[in-house]
């Protein structure tokens, strides 16, 4: 066992004093245990945290490839430019990408991603062939480089294949961009299953699938999908990106006939298994339907105010009972700490008034912090997002002597976490029971930052 011992730590039933958390060999917590007196010998034996502990962030949204065009695309247009005028961009982007490229980027950004307080991400991977769109010889070359990088930093994986088919409403062909994201349903059931396989016993890794978009799946394909994913593993989660822009929702009507979460509610088992990304633009109908789901609703917000998305009804969504939990996306940006005051000022902006994502008398922090939690570990079909017995050993420790927090306790800390500034809090990061930042670095950082910077010479 190992043993570690917190003056102070955050637990599903708040925060506590005296701590003791004991992790086995494979990583994950078996006894938790507060108000334990110092001296006790248990405690003498322990391993002293020098600062408040919470558990780690689950991302449960990113496109690995797209940190290294973060910037790129940001020149003004004649026109006011948006999510459809920034595609492009990426497609040139993503075109140019080998699997050893791949895998550079993704160290890079996970080891960013620890640092700043994530300790787990749900990878949304729809880069599949070679440039050309022909199929490598080996079909997971490009997720076995995500896997690569995740074994390297020590990050939780959550692998979410993507099923890519179409270029629009209604069987439109894909373009030249898309052909890398291509797959038949047999050919993405197959690579589930053989990264499935790769996972089993693994407590870092899952696999789950994400079919793109219904823009990108015709409902036939969706359907195939669903089904024989239930060969593989009924209980893996299922992701899907849905009512971003308000484009795609008048093209899903006009195709159809109805809005894009109208039209997965109606036709497919959306549960607690599922996670819509982003569903921004919903009818209040589809918001209550949604939420009574159980489904998680997966916010970005600094992707989705990168690209001009729009705001996420989130008090009324909470109101409702809804589950939703903060990704990075195109990782403009990789810090939780932000999604979580871009999420709650751009409601206040918005509403005209403070405190949007707490009831009176709540901690606007803890109420973000701990629903984020919530919701990135559903979506991460992974035991993740508390400390408590018999989920990972995944936590943060924070530098409680940083002027930003100094003096706070409590919830009182994580208002400060949240909204007192952005220099960096984490101090240390523990991933399945092995540290993986210490002191603010991470052991691996100085090679994968050299490797990032050759890809960047190559690319740019």
């Amino acid at each position: 066992m190992t043993a570690l011992f917190a003056e102070a730590a955050l637990l599903p039933d708040g925060w506590r004093d005296n701590v003791l958390l004991e992790i086995d060999p494979a990583g994950n917590l078996v006894t938790v245990k507060a108000d334990v007196d110092a001296a006790s010998p248990a405690a003498a034996a322990a391993e002293r945290l020098d600062g408040p502990a919470l558990p780690g962030m689950p991302n449960l949204h990113s496109h690995a490839f797209q940190r290294a065009m973060a910037g790129l695309a940001e020149a003004a247009e004649r026109d006011p430019g948006s999510f459809w005028s920034w595609r492009p961009v990426m497609y040139r982007f993503a075109g140019a990408l080998g699997p050893d490229d791949l895998e550079a980027i993704a160290a890079q950004l996970q080891i960013e991603m620890l640092k700043a307080g994530y300790t787990a991400v749900c990878e949304f991977h729809y880069l599949h062939n070679a440039p050309d769109g022909s199929p490598y010889a080996d079909p997971a070359s490009l997720p076995h480089a995500v896997l690569a990088a995740a074994r390297r930093t020590g990050i939780g994986l959550t692998m979410l294949p993507v099923l890519y088919q179409t270029g629009g409403f209604g069987g439109l062909p894909p373009n030249e961009g898309q052909r890398r994201f291509v797959l038949s349903v047999d050919r993405f059931l197959a690579l589930v299953a053989g990264l499935a396989g790769e996972a089993a016993g693994d407590g870092q890794l899952r696999i789950g699938v994400a079919p793109h978009s219904l823009r990108a799946v015709p409902p036939k394909a969706l359907g195939e999908m669903l089904a024989g994913l239930g060969a593989v593993d009924p209980t893996a989660p299922i992701h899907i990106h849905a009512a971003e822009q308000v484009r795609e929702v008048e093209d899903c009507l006009g195709w159809c006939g109805s809005r894009p979460v109208e039209w997965l509610l109606d036709h497919t088992p959306i549960d607690q298994r599922w996670c819509l990304v982003h569903a921004t633009h919903m009818t209040a109908r589809e918001m209550h339907r949604l939420a009574a789901s159980g489904a998680v609703v997966g916010l970005c917000p600094t992707t989705e105010a990168n690209l001009g998305d729009g705001l996420f009804p989130l008090e009324a969504f909470q109101a409702a009972g809804g589950t939703w939990g903060i990704g990075s996306d195109s990782n403009v940006s990789v810090n939780p700490v932000e999604e979580l005051r871009w999420l709650e000022y751009g409601r206040r902006l918005s509403t005209l008034r403070r405190t949007v994502a707490a009831l009176p008398g709540e901690s606007t922090g803890a109420i973000l912090w701990s629903r984020a939690l919530e919701g990135g570990a559903a979506a991460s079909g992974r035991r993740i997002g508390a400390l408590a017995p018999g989920y990972r050993a995944d936590l943060v420790v924070l530098d409680g002597n940083h002027p930003l927090i100094y003096g706070r306790d409590g919830n009182r800390l994580l208002d400060a976490l949240v909204f007192a500034g952005s220099a960096p809090l984490v101090r240390h990061v523990l991933v399945g029971g092995q540290w993986r930042v210490r002191d603010g670095r991470h052991e691996q950082e100085a090679g994968v930052a050299a490797a990032y910077r050759r890809v960047l010479d190559r690319l740019l």
